[in-house]
This record gives structure tokens, sequence and C-alpha cells, in this order.
């Protein structure tokens, strides 16, 4: 404490001490001036006064300018001279007054302007307290106001939360509730197809046995052989397997003349393949030929005959009708596998007064192969193209699969399809044989033909 106090004290001791030395100059300064301005006066006076020159005349007193430090010159009679300076050492305490008192007088403007200055800085500090103020404020009733929209929103969300768990608990009922409708549905359905390919097949072979019947009935009048497979007669030939029982054993392109197509048309005759004797109206090869077409093109055929090509409906009804036929379908993978499908009977608009009208009715039945079947669920159906619809779908499955067939809801096979080239993203539109390599394979060849059954009598 009492450190403390020696410190605070001091300075002030300094500035005391220092104030009587200053003091002390100026009383020994005024002294010295008063004594030289006695001394000078004394000298005048005495120079004023007709002294005798000489070493023995009073010496002469005056003031001397020229030195810097000099206040008074005394000049005796022999010529010396005595000089009487001020102490040198001593300060000009005045001047320094001056100065501090400048100083003094720099600091109170200074703080005068400053002054000044913090009043405006605290006015604009009041203004910017003010106003952010009045945004706290605002801030606060927009805080205020998220709390009770996020209450809101809380309480909606457990609202919504309740609802959904609710919509859970009733989809995972309908889900159940639809699986077992499903099941029960596809047990009717599978019970429905079951029923229809036994009337199917049943309805084949009524058929089948209708048109032999009506073939033995009318053979002379028809022209039509009963159920043999050779005419021998040296007539013209109604098929391929007429000109193989002629003799001819190369395969290629032939004229044939049906009996309800006597200005004849040419077809290709596969004359080694099982016997021979078979008459081609399908070929699927290489992709060159467009076979997403219309009924036109389909009714008239397209193509050509040595290579990829569609006979035309009218001619495979004009070759179908005239005896009982057998299919054939050769297929191969890019695989170069190979399988095929049979079938003992085989009519394109068997029964139909008008054939196109009706849209050739496929009459299929008695399979056997190595391929599987994938054409006994087309029994019955009507031809669809793209422009004719004519198929059990609610769309339209030529424009669907882009193909045209005898096409049901929709198809096991589609070997109109599009030259996919084997393995493909899209699903059953290419050239498809379902029951051999499913329903995302397109095949590299397939070749369909037929020829009249033959039984020996």
């Amino acid at each position: 404490m009492n450190s403390v106090t020696e410190l605070e004290e001091g300075p002030q001791h300094k500035a005391q001490r220092r104030s009587c030395s200053y003091l002390l100059c100026t009383i020994l300064l005024f002294i010295a001036v008063l004594l030289a301005l006695t001394v000078t006066g004394t000298i005048l006076l005495m120079n004023h006064s007709h002294a005798p020159s000489g070493p023995d005349a009073p010496p002469l007193i005056t003031t001397n300018q020229d030195e810097g430090n000099a206040l008074v010159t005394v000049e005796r009679g022999d010529g010396s001279r005595i000089n009487i300076f001020i102490e040198p050492n001593c300060p000009d305490y005045n001047s320094n007054f001056l100065r501090l008192e400048g100083v003094q007088t720099s600091l109170l403007h200074s703080l005068s302007h400053h002054d000044t200055d913090l009043k405006s800085v605290k006015g604009q500090e009041r203004g910017l307290l003010v106003q952010l103020a009045e945004e706290i404020a605002k801030l606060s009733a927009h805080v205020n106001q998220l709390k009770m929209e996020y209450s809101a929103l809380r309480q909606g969300q457990s609202s919504i939360s309740q609802e959904i768990s609710m919509l859970q608990t009733e989809q995972a009922r309908l889900i159940q509730l639809m699986s077992e409708t499903q099941t029960n549905i596809m047990k009717v359905v599978n019970s429905l197809r079951d029923m229809l390919d036994s009337v199917h097949k049943d309805a084949g072979s009524e058929r089948g046995l209708l048109k032999a019947d009506l073939l033995q009935r009318a053979p002379e009048r028809s022209g039509v052989r009963p159920r043999g497979c050779a005419r021998g007669d040296g007539s013209q030939p109604r098929d391929c397997s007429d000109i193989y029982a002629s003799g001819q054993r190369e395969d290629g392109i032939y004229s044939v003349f049906p009996i309800h197509f006597p200005s004849g048309f040419q077809v290709y005759c596969d004359m080694s393949t099982d016997g021979g004797g078979w008459t081609v109206f399908q070929r699927r090869e290489d992709g060159s030929v467009n076979f997403f077409r219309d009924w036109a093109a389909y009714r008239e055929g397209f193509g050509k005959i040595t290579g990829e090509h569609w006979l035309g409906l009218k001619r495979i009804h004009a070759l179908t009708i005239q005896a009982n036929y057998e299919l054939r379908i050769d297929l191969e993978d890019f695989e170069n596998s190979t399988s095929f499908a049979q079938y003992g009977s085989f009519s394109v608009g068997l029964f139909s007064v008008d054939p196109d009208e009706d849209a050739y009715p496929l009459s299929i039945a008695d399979y056997s192969g190595t391929a599987g079947d994938s054409l006994l669920k087309h029994n019955g159906m009507k031809f669809t193209t793209k422009d004719k619809d004519n198929d059990h779908s609610e769309n339209n499955c030529a424009s669907f699969y882009h193909g045209a067939w005898w096409y049901r809801n929709c198809h096991m096979s589609n070997l109109n399809g599009q030259y996919l080239r084997g393995q493909h993203s899209s699903y059953a539109d290419g050239i498809e044989w379902s029951s051999w390599t499913g329903w995302q394979y397109s095949l590299k060849f397939t070749e369909m033909k037929i020829r009249p059954t033959c039984e020996e009598n």
C-alpha cells in the first residue's frame, strides 16, 4: 500500500521540484538583467561626461548584438574588451511554457472535436439500437408465428400419421383380399381354359370328321380326293404332295392348282423333310422381309417364295379345304439348335361361307414333336392384323406384339413377329415359340408347311 502511495506521489514531487528550479532560474535571470541594466546605465552616464582619452580614460560599456550570448561589452581605455555573457546552461523556460500552452490548446481543441464526434457516434448508436430493437421485436413476432405454425404442423403430422397407419392397415387387408381373389380367379380361369381346350379339341375332331365325311360323300362332284395322298391320274397337281407323287424329288418352286383356285399359283415344295411333299406357306430366315403388315397383305401374300414369304390366307384356305391336311413347323435358334412341332389336322376357314368375312379362323389338333405345343390354344381364333382386330384382348394383339396371327389373348406363339435375332429385352414381340425358347427369344428360322394326311384304305 505504501509503495503504491509513493508511486502516486513521485510525479507530484518531481513537478514541484521542477517548478522551484524554474522559479529560481527566473529570479536569477531577472537579477542578472537588472544588474546588466544598472551597469549599462552607469556606463552610459559616464560616457556622456567628457572624460579624457588615453589609457587612463574610463572604460566604454556597450551592448553587443553580434555575439550570440554576450549581453554587454566593456571596452577599456587601452583598447581591451570585457564581455559579459549570459549563463548558457540556464534554459529558456518561457518558450517551453509557450509550447506547453500551445499543446494544451491543441489538446483542448482535439478533446472538443472528440467530444463532438463522440456525441455524434452516440446519436448514431442510439438510432442503431432503436432499429435493432425494432428488428428484434419483428423477429420475435416471426418466431412466435413460426412456433404456432410448427405446432399446427405437428398436430397435422400426427393426424396424417394416424391416417397413414389406417390406410396401411386397409391396404394390407385389400392386398390379402386381392391375393385371395386372384387365386380364385386363376382357378376359375384355369378351369375355363381346360374346358375350352377340351371343347376345342372335340370341335377340331368333329370338324375333321365332318370334313372327311363331306369329302367322302361328294368326291365325284368336287373332284376332291377322299383321304389318300397321291392322285396318280395325270391331272394338274393340287399341292406339292401330288408333285411328289408324280416323281419329283427336288426342293424348289412349283405351280399348283387347288380345286377352288383353278388359275393356280406358285409355291415352294419341300421334297426332303420327313417323306417330302410339303407345301410351304411361311418362312422366316434373315429378317429381310417386313412381316408387320396390314390385312390386305396377309390375305394376298408377300415376300419371295425362295426366301422369306407369306403365301397368303386365301391361298392357304384354298389348299386346306380340299383335303385333310397336317401341319409341320420347323424351328431353329441362333445356336443352330433345331426342333419341330407337328399337328395331325390343320385348316384355315374350313366351314366359312365367306372366309375373308370370317377372318380365316384356325382349326388345328393332334400335336406331336419336340418343340412343345404353342398353337393348340389358338384353335378356333380368327386372324388378326394391325388394322383388323379379331382377338379377345382389349388391345390389338397384332399392334402390341408387332406381328399378325390367330391371336387369342394374346398368344403362345408369334411366328410372324419381329426378327429380333435371339434374346431380346422386349416382351413376346419377336418370332416366338414359347414352349421351346420362352417369351423373350426371337428365332433364327421358321418354316410352316402342309401336306394331306395319307391313310391306306
